[in-house]
């Protein structure tokens, strides 16, 4: 399950670029998922240092 709306929306670009050939598209859809890594590391750190898990 993606961890985030980045991570997901990212995958159905890149799925979308894939199918219709659209390079461009499919990079877009890998920065997504990129972003939405980050964002998943940033908030776990975040919830080690309030002390979340």
């Amino acid at each position: 399950m993606p961890e985030n709306v980045d991570d997901a929306k990212g995958r159905v670009k890149e799925a979308a670029g894939d199918l219709t050939g659209d390079d461009e598209l499919k990079r877009e859809g890998k920065m997504d998922q990129a972003a939405g890594k980050v964002k998943g590391l940033v908030d776990d750190v975040k919830d080690k240092f309030t002390g979340k898990d």
